[in-house]
């Protein structure tokens, strides 16, 4: 295969302006922070603790409780947030394409978008990130793409499909994988865009709001920590309020009770 994004930038197609992307970014936005908090509001202190390694806390040294629980939260959320951000990049990529090339949220199992530029049909699976899987979830895309093209050609034999692994942010230095495409960042904004500059026009419009939502956050965020340090002191603390880590460690690793 021969990379196909040179062409796309001498193809002529609609674009996107940077009203448009500030009133999408307004009108979606307020959902990843929206869900954020509601992440925090459906945490459980002991769910934390068993997701979370006590020997890597300990090997730092943490001795104080809000600082500890502060830790365990910012991990949870760190992992959380790239999820809840990849689905809103996702939706606005589909955006984007619908916009410039009619592109549309496909119906086939693992694939994100469709759209067509000339005569190629582009199916691409989205992710936020160049490293985002596996082995095996690698090669399950593969078989997505496999799938998703059988289908198609079920209602058009001669249609030509190329298959994409877009990623938001990043880079890869050899998109060609010999069955699909693995575009990140520039090169893949640009391919659903038709606009090399792309990736920078939409990270302004990110900001919206972004300080006063921080606010409510952090003040979310503080009350967690207060009530989820409150607990961890009267379960896991000794009476001087050390923290208790040979019962920190019991509690998340030691062996269950066979049933029977």
């Amino acid at each position: 295969m021969n990379s196909l994004l040179p062409s796309l930038t001498q193809t002529k197609s609609a674009s996107v302006t940077d009203e448009e992307i500030q009133a999408y970014v307004s009108d979606h936005i307020g959902k990843f922070h929206l869900k954020r908090i509601e992440s925090l509001g459906r945490l459980k202190l002991k769910t934390l603790l068993k997701r979370k390694n006590p020997y890597l806390f300990k090997c730092k040294h943490i001795t104080v409780v809000t600082e500890l629980i502060g830790g365990l939260l910012n991990a949870h959320l760190i992992s959380q947030e790239e999820t809840i951000f990849g689905d809103f990049l996702e939706g606005l990529a589909i955006f984007v394409a619908n916009s410039t090339h009619g592109g549309f949220k496909s119906a086939a199992t693992g694939i994100d978008l469709e759209f067509s530029i000339d005569d190629v049909r582009y199916i691409v699976s989205i992710k936020s990130g160049p490293n985002w899987g596996n082995s095996s979830q690698i090669k399950k895309m593969k078989e997505n793409f496999i799938t998703a093209k059988r289908l198609i050609r079920q209602g058009d034999s001669t249609t030509r499909i190329v298959a994409v692994n877009g990623c938001c942010y990043g880079q890869d230095k050899n998109p060609d994988k010999g069955d699909y495409y693995k575009y990140c960042g520039q090169a893949f904004w640009e391919l659903i865009s038709g606009d090399t500059e792309f990736y920078k026009r939409i990270i302004e419009p990110l900001a919206h709001r972004a300080e006063e939502r921080n606010v409510v956050f952090q003040e979310r965020f503080g009350s967690v920590v207060n009530k989820f340090s409150s607990e961890f002191m009267n379960e896991f603390c000794d009476k001087d309020g050390l923290i208790n880590w040979s019962k920190l460690v019991a509690f998340s690793s030691a062996k269950q009770s066979l049933p029977g």
